[in-house]
C-alpha cells in the first residue's frame, strides 16, 4: 500500500505531502478560475479573459514546470 501512496510524488520528484500541498494550491487555483468563470456566465462584462488566462497559467505549473524538473533529472543522471 504504501508505493501507491509514494510512487506517483515520487514520479514527479516531490514527497508524499509535497505533492499533498501542491495539488491543493491547484484546487485553490481552480475554484478561483471557476468562481471567475462563473460570475464572467452571469456579467458578461466582468472578468472576460480571466479565467482562461489563470487556465493558462495552471497549465504551465502543471506541464511545463513538471517538464522543466524532467530535463532537469536526465541531466543530472548523463552527468
Amino acid at each position: 500500500m504504501k508505493i501507491s501512496f509514494t510512487e506517483h510524488p515520487a514520479s514527479v520528484g516531490e514527497t508524499y505531502f509535497g505533492h499533498m500541498f501542491s495539488a491543493l494550491g491547484f484546487c485553490g487555483k481552480m475554484t478561483l478560475a471557476l468562481m471567475c468563470c462563473l460570475t464572467h456566465a452571469f456579467l458578461p462584462f466582468l472578468f472576460e479573459k480571466t479565467g482562461s488566462q489563470m487556465v493558462c497559467n495552471l497549465v504551465d505549473d502543471m506541464v511545463h514546470n513538471r517538464d522543466k524538473r524532467d530535463e532537469e533529472a536526465k541531466q543530472l543522471t548523463a552527468e
